[in-house]
């Protein structure tokens, strides 16, 4: 199911941004101009990745430090030992960024 967002203009380069999407919680990432999302939630400690740094594709768990790669939610650094899941992404013309979830 596809789910729009929020605008282009509302994800920061620096940082990871929260939204609950159909329930669940997401980050969006921008890694050099383009959009990522993944679960919202350290595989860690189950806490909020929101607000998160993220540098050179790597989004780092405000809490613990754990870090992952966000175009593929691959685990780069302990404590977290599990992969983030990812989901597709599609910006639209008008800016508006639409994020798939499993049904």
């Amino acid at each position: 199911m596809e789910v729009r967002v929020t605008r282009r203009s509302a994800v920061s380069a620096t940082e990871a941004r929260a939204f609950t999407v159909a329930g669940r919680e997401i980050v969006l990432c921008d890694v050099e101009g383009e959009i990522y999302a993944l679960d919202g939630i350290c595989t860690h400690e189950d806490l909020p990745l929101d607000g998160g740094e993220v540098e050179d594709g790597i989004l780092e768990c405000p809490w613990h430090g754990a870090r992952y790669e966000v175009g593929s939610g691959r685990v780069r650094a302990l404590p977290a030992t599990r992969p983030l899941v990812t989901f597709p992404v599609r910006v639209d013309a008008d800016g508006g960024v639409f994020v798939t979830l499993p049904d």
